[in-house]
This record gives C-alpha cells, sequence and structure tokens, in this order.
C-alpha cells in the first residue's frame, strides 16, 4: 500500500510540475489576442535561467540513476572486505514479486543494541528457501556508517545489469533529448521573428524546472525538522537504545498535510548513568496524538553524541532496500 501511495503522488506532483504549467501556459496564450515580447536582455537571462536549472535536474538524474549503481557497487566491495560480521534473524517475509521480497530481521547494531529493521531482497538462489521466518542470515554493517549501503547480506554479489543500466541510460538520454526538443519547438512555435524574446517568466521552460527543484528544497526542508534519512540510520546503527522520561511536549506551530510539529523534551540516563536532557521534533499523526501525553518512551541515542536522538518506534519503520 505504501509503495502504492509513493507512486500515486509521484504521479501527482509530476503532474503539477510540467503538464499543468504548459495547460495552463498555452490556453492563456491562445485566449490573448496580443503578443508580449520581453526585453532582449531578460529574456536572454530568462534562457540561461532556465538552462541552467534544466542542467541541474539532469545531472541530478544522471547522478541518481546512472552514477549511483556504479558508486554502490564499489561500496559493496568495499563492505565485504572490511564490513562487521553479525547474525540476523528473519522475522517476517512478505513475497512481493516472484522472487523479491520485504523482509523484517533482528540483529545487533555496531554498539551491541538488538534492532528490527526493513529490507528488500531480489532471491536469486529461491530453490534454497534461504529466506523464511526464523532462519539466521549473516550480515555486513559498515563500521563506519559512511557511505549506502550501511548494510548488505553476506551473500549479496555486486554486479551491474548490463541491459537495465543500458535501458537506464537511454531513458536518461531521451529525457535530455525531449528537453532540447522543447527547446527547439517552442522557439520555432513563438519566435515570430524576434528570437527569444518570446520568453517569460511564467514560460514552461522557466516554470517547470523551478517546480521540480522546488520539490527537492521543500524536501530538504522537511529533512531540517526531522532529520535526514542517513541521520535516522546512524542513529539505529550506532545508537543505544534506552527509556527516556518525557518532560514535555509543546506543538511549534508548524503543520504539513494538516500533521502538527511537536518538539518534545526528554531526559534520559546514558550507559554509564550520567543524565542528559535532549529535544526533538516530530510530525505526529492525529491518530496518534496519546504520545504526548505518556509518561515515558523508547529512543536511540549516539554513545559519542548524547544530544542526537530519535524515537525507537520512528527508527523501527526504516525501509532500508
Amino acid at each position: 500500500m505504501s509503495r502504492t501511495w509513493g507512486i500515486f503522488w509521484s504521479l501527482y506532483m509530476l503532474f503539477f510540475a510540467i503538464p499543468f504549467p504548459m495547460i495552463l501556459y498555452y490556453n492563456i496564450k491562445n485566449e490573448s489576442s496580443d503578443i508580449d515580447f520581453s526585453d532582449p536582455w531578460v529574456a536572454l537571462g530568462i534562457l540561461l535561467i532556465s538552462l541552467i536549472l534544466w542542467g541541474i535536474l539532469l545531472a541530478g538524474y544522471f547522478y541518481k540513476w546512472i552514477l549511483f549503481n556504479f558508486i554502490a557497487k564499489r561500496n559493496i566491495e568495499r563492505l565485504k572486505e572490511s564490513g562487521i560480521p553479525r547474525t540476523a534473524e528473519i522475522l517476517s517475509v512478505d513475497n512481493v514479486f516472484q522472487d523479491t521480497y520485504d523482509l523484517t530481521i533482528s540483529f545487533k547494531n555496531l554498539v551491541g543494541t538488538e534492532i528490527t529493521q526493513k529490507t528488500s531482497i531480489n532471491d536469486a538462489r529461491p530453490q534454497e528457501h534461504r529466506f523464511e521466518v526464523g532462519k539466521k542470515i549473516d550480515i555486513l554493517i559498515d563500521k563506519d556508517m559512511a557511505s549506502v549501503p550501511y548494510f548488505m547480506f553476506a551473500t549479496s554479489e555486486a554486479s551491474i545489469r548490463i541491459m537495465i543500466m543500458t535501458w537506464t541510460v537511454l531513458g536518461w538520454l531521451v529525457l535530455t533529448a525531449l528537453i532540447i526538443g522543447y527547446y527547439i519547438f517552442s522557439y520555432h512555435l513563438e519566435n515570430a521573428g524576434m528570437g527569444w524574446r518570446f520568453l517569460s517568466f511564467y514560460h514552461p521552460l522557466f516554470v517547470c524546472p523551478i517546480v521540480m527543484l522546488g520539490y527537492r528544497l521543500f524536501g530538504k526542508f522537511l529533512s531540517s525538522f526531522t532529520g535526514t534519512a542517513d541521520d535516522s540510520i546512524i542513529i539505529k546503527f550506532k545508537g543505544i537504545r534506552t527509556n527516556a522520561k518525557l518532560l514535555s511536549a509543546s506543538q511549534t506551530g508548524t503543520y504539513i498535510n494538516e500533521q502538527p510539529m511537536v518538539r518534545f523534551e526528554l531526559e534520559f540516563m546514558d550507559e554509564h548513568y550520567k543524565k542528559h536532557r535532549a529535544s526533538i521534533k516530530k510530525l505526529v499523526d492525529l491518530l496518534h496524538l496519546d504520545i504526548t501525553r505518556q509518561e515515558a518512551v523508547e529512543i536511540f541515542y549516539l554513545k559519542e553524541d548524547p544530544q542526537k536522538i530519535a524515537f525507537a518506534s520512528d527508527l523501527d519503520e526504516i525501509n532500508y532496500a
């Protein structure tokens, strides 16, 4: 269900980033009888900025879709040589598609705290029935938690699927060609002998990349309140689990999707029985506001920096594929 919602929201956001600005722009243009041309220097400025914005987007997609796979392969090879071995128990298995499974496993993290972790795996040898509830599997954890992947199954092999990578590269090239083609199409359709002066601040060539990059910035904005996924993973794999006393819970005044952002003030003892106070912000579902009235909550804290904490319930839900 979560993946379905993820696909739905991705398509929903994509519609407002690309088709919607185009529909709006061309409808307004067709209804207007006046042809409005920008100042030449303004038009050139808009053209240059739009090229830079599209370039940033394409560079990000190239890294995420293509380059990241080679970096991950290199990191996996490094992890197989220097990873910290652990034995994990399979708690649950969900067959997603053919030989692809969603697993929930339990093992000790880098400081010996028992944790549960959700992950996905594509079983290359399904006839061996290695991934069943109750079975033990060997994993390797990055002792420095410096780069993805932070942990892996000991039997995993790093390889780049040539066919998939070929299609991915072709997809990126097609996307690049479509953007270039749209520049050419817009120029021939709208220039009216005036060059690039048809460009304006509400033209899709300018608006679309701004909206797409706006989504990225909004994601980083949310991370500033909730912490990044990498921060959470590090706290989970290098943190110590303990009970914390809830001193207070107060709203920050920020709402995201009608869910209030709450600041929790917590007090806890570390492994040396030293008392610490720390605060953490969290988006709280309106159906789970009872967390603000609890006397104690389970948290993870970093041994070397006890001010860095996270709710255990949140870390248990992290899906690391």
